[in-house]
């Protein structure tokens, strides 16, 4: 088992991509901080550290839309996290499949 103490020995809270485990798609940016992941451990949905609301949640828990967690990696700093998932609907707030879906520039744009 990894050592959770390694994710946290720079900051209390990290962030977590979520990926779509079959397409590959990004679907979300959000925080988490050790008990969000030891939740996300023991239950294999994902859990988040809300930092406007100050408190753990569960994605999905109002929604229903859950992401159903595949596996679990970290980058080469040990510094943050990445999910695949399996996503039970939409991952987005606004109904969207993604949250990320505004684009900004774009290479051949010409605004």
């Amino acid at each position: 088992m990894f050592d959770l103490d390694l994710l946290f020995q720079k900051a209390g809270l990290i962030p977590v991509i979520i990926q779509h485990d079959k397409t590959g798609k990004i679907l979300m940016l959000g925080f988490t901080n050790r008990e969000a992941v030891e939740l996300t451990l023991r239950t294999g949905t994902a859990w988040f550290w809300s930092r406007s609301r100050k408190q753990l949640w569960n994605k999905g828990e109002s929604s229903g839309h859950f992401l159903h967690v595949k596996k679990m990696v970290t980058d080469c700093d040990t510094d943050t996290l990445l999910y695949f998932c399996d996503p039970e609907g939409p991952t987005c707030h606004t109904g969207a499949e993604s949250c990320f879906f505004h684009t900004i520039w774009e290479e051949n744009d010409n605004g």
